[in-house]
């Protein structure tokens, strides 16, 4: 695959970026928060250079699907052509699964 024109952000992966933030507060220690925040932006734009190589989301098993762990969060994205789709930022031992409406 060739690198990547674009990350991009759903919804829901930034209420997951909001929620960490503000779970770090709550504990009142937010600059643990913001270190997280920053350490997960990093592997997500690693992407840019090796987009595959998170593994397939076990809980789907659907190529385009994919995760990359970085202790505690699971970042769950979707690979496209020549983009990535960040889906969920979750922690590690959480199983996922499709949101209902």
């Amino acid at each position: 695959m060739t690198k990547l024109t674009s990350i991009t952000f759903a919804e829901s992966a930034m209420a997951d970026l909001e929620d960490i933030l503000a779970w770090y507060t709550e504990q009142q220690v937010p600059e643990d928060g913001n270190h997280q925040i920053k350490e997960i932006i990093q592997q997500i734009e690693s992407l840019r250079d090796q987009p595959e190589r998170g593994r397939i989301v076990p809980e789907f098993n659907n190529k385009t699907l994919r995760e990359i762990i970085r202790p505690p969060y699971r970042i769950v994205y979707r690979l496209q052509k020549s983009k990535v789709s960040i889906v969920w930022i979750w922690r590690s031992e959480r199983l996922l699964k499709m949101p209902t409406k």
